[in-house]
């Protein structure tokens, strides 16, 4: 009788396991492309429909993840607010699951029930699903029996706009992504700089640090510029106090506001004049550029494809195609990376080109702006460059403070030269020079 050298069974069980496994991903894959969601369960904020299976609010939720959202959109840290969330006593997602529909996780955690993690925060303010769209393949794993996970940057993602209810807003959304990015920190006094990553200097065009008073009144809170805090010698302080910053920029978003929303047509045409020329000129280098490396790829590809058969025919040592081949594909890996992000360029250019309509339709919405808040600050506005006083630490020399709009950038300085390029009615103009507004 003949024996196995291997027993039979295991085998066969390989063999079954791996057909099961590529059958289901080809069932997967299928779903994916569909723009079906590809996870069991609801994520945190939604439950279920019992006959579609598709996503609808769970309001209780979602009232928690507007608030996360809110949170960090006026300035809080993902630790920070686990921290509120966990002082509060808010049940933790896995918690809340188990507590209203019985489900279990492995990360349930009874005895802790509102042990709220900065990670768990984060990954819900980076979660595409509160606005409506749907990531498929964000994650996958090498294979069946690798089961650790992979999380695959956006551009690799399927993504699936508006497959869902959103919770939260477009709007917020953007407003929280631009905090994400600028590491706001926490100042001596525990206060969040409502500021942050917002006011820069504009010699060196580094952010610029804002110093609490401790002993003194809170009109002496003041920027300076972070290059000079570290190197004196390397750039100048750019002193500028927060109170006299919240002036300056409360009275120029009201006036911006306000043209945007009174002459919306005569606005959109002097952004859209101003933006065409320089924007269109950018586009046009950028799009040259661009041309020009793909050009480049294509031509070091037939380069390397001669090298190749040189070598193989023996035209050439292998000594003399490594060194060929060498400093040809250091310059094919850096137009590789950068061909991406030439493209991104350019696209963020267009983008903004079209921003007017954004900025007039926030303009609408916002009509009596009477305070500053990190949330309204991050929604109009991209950048505040502050300029050296004409004499440096004077307390009364003009000092320029140039404030740059989201989506429209730098709107003039004052009325007179806006509603000149407006054609606005004489009354409305007044007697500002043309000069970047000043603050004192």
């Amino acid at each position: 009788m003949f024996v196995f050298p291997f027993p039979e069974q295991p085998l066969f069980n390989e063999w079954f396991i791996r057909d099961t496994s590529r059958k289901i991903r080809a069932v997967q894959k299928s779903k994916a492309e569909r723009g079906e969601r590809l996870g069991t369960r609801a994520p945190y904020g939604y439950a279920k429909e019992p006959e579609t299976k598709k996503l609808i609010v769970d309001e209780e939720a979602a009232a928690v993840v507007k608030r996360i959202f809110a949170l960090c959109a006026a300035g809080n840290g993902p630790s920070q607010i686990a921290r509120i969330l966990k002082k509060e006593q808010v049940l933790t997602p896995t918690m809340y699951a188990y507590a209203k529909y019985g489900m279990t996780h492995t990360g349930l955690d009874t005895q802790r029930p509102y042990h709220w993690s900065g990670d768990t925060v984060a990954d819900m303010l980076e979660n595409e699903i509160y606005i409506g769209n749907t990531l498929n393949y964000r994650f996958s794993t090498r294979s069946y029996k690798d089961k650790r996970k992979i999380e695959h940057p956006r551009e690799e993602c399927l993504v699936f706009e508006n497959t869902h209810p959103a919770i939260i807003t477009k709007e917020i959304w953007d407003i929280v992504q631009r905090v994400r990015k600028s590491k706001r920190r926490r100042t001596k006094m525990n206060e969040q700089n409502k500021y942050s990553g917002l006011v820069i200097c504009a010699d060196c065009g580094k952010t610029m640090v804002l110093h609490r008073a401790h002993t003194i009144s809170a009109s002496y809170n003041h920027f300076t510029c972070r290059t000079y805090k570290k190197d004196g010698e390397a750039c100048t302080g750019h002193y500028i106090r927060e109170c006299v910053l919240d002036e300056a920029v409360l009275e120029d978003l009201r006036r911006v506001t306000a043209m945007a929303r009174e002459h919306s047509e005569e606005f959109a045409a002097y952004i859209g004049s101003r933006q065409s020329a320089e924007i269109q000129r950018e586009i046009r280098k950028q799009e040259k550029e661009l041309a020009a490396m793909r050009k480049r790829k294509m031509k070091l590809d037939t380069i390397f494809k001669k090298l190749y058969e040189d070598s193989v025919l023996g035209r050439m040592t292998t000594e003399q195609f490594q060194t060929l081949s060498g400093s040809y594909m250091e310059e094919q890996n850096q137009i590789a990376a950068g061909i991406p992000q030439k493209e991104a360029d350019i696209q963020r250019l267009r983008e903004t080109v079209s921003g007017t309509e954004d900025f007039l339709d926030k303009a609408k919405r916002y009509t009596d702006i009477t305070e500053l808040t990190p949330e309204l600050l991050r929604l109009f506005i991209e950048k505040i460059v502050v300029h050296e006083k004409e004499v440096k630490w004077s307390k009364h020399a003009p000092q320029t403070v140039e404030i740059y709009y989201n989506g429209i950038g730098y709107v003039g300085s004052g009325q007179q030269d806006v509603e000149e390029a407006l054609e606005a009615p004489e009354s409305l103009q007044t007697q500002e020079t043309e000069e970047p507004r000043q603050a004192s």
